[in-house]
């Protein structure tokens, strides 16, 4: 003769591990996707009084720490991060800001598959077509809302260091990782 059997109930420890679970998938879900911005400035002269800024701020924090009682020291540093921060503000009014947010993978693949490489640039073992695929990512990755046709537009009318820095910020974020393997 069997004994019916009893369903078994969960214990304590498994249903607040399956609550720590659920919670850090939920936060795992939520976690925002890579994001680049490009800075566009044609003022090189504001671009450079942030860059001398930026160096003269660095020179006087180091300054600062290396002489911990010294007030004079302390505040040419205060004095330079406030410097640094005016021309970080002039700056900024002058630019444009262009965002990209890296792609779901699958979006990613599937953007790759509709613009596979020609069979010279496979050849050379590319994994996309280098003339329809840059101008496609940069539109799906803006944030902005650029189009491909603007991307397009701007990909092959800007010079190449300012085109390949476009290119670059929205292909760049899509190989950014924020995880890591390590001991636990």
């Amino acid at each position: 003769m069997s004994r019916p059997t009893q369903a078994k109930r969960p214990s304590s420890s498994t249903s607040s591990g399956e609550g720590a679970w659920a919670a850090k998938m939920e936060r795992l879900r939520r976690r925002a996707r890579p994001q680049n911005r490009l800075r566009v400035c044609d003022d090189d002269e504001l671009r450079q009084r942030y860059d001398d800024a930026e160096q003269a701020a660095r020179r006087a924090r180091f300054v600062a720490e290396a002489n911990p009682g010294d007030e004079l020291a302390a505040r040419q540093a205060t004095d330079a991060d406030s410097g640094r921060d005016q021309a970080l503000s002039a700056l900024d009014a002058a630019s444009e800001f262009l965002t990209f947010r890296a792609l779901p993978r699958p979006v990613l693949e599937d953007l790759l598959a509709e613009h596979p490489p020609t069979e010279q640039q496979a050849e050379q073992q590319a994994i996309f077509n280098a003339d329809t695929f840059p101008a496609a990512l940069v539109s799906a990755a803006s944030v902005d809302g650029m189009s491909q046709e603007e991307a397009e537009e701007l990909l092959n009318g800007w010079s190449a260091p300012d085109a390949n820095s476009l290119w670059d910020a929205a292909w760049q974020v899509q190989q950014e990782s924020r995880v890591e393997l390590g001991k636990g």
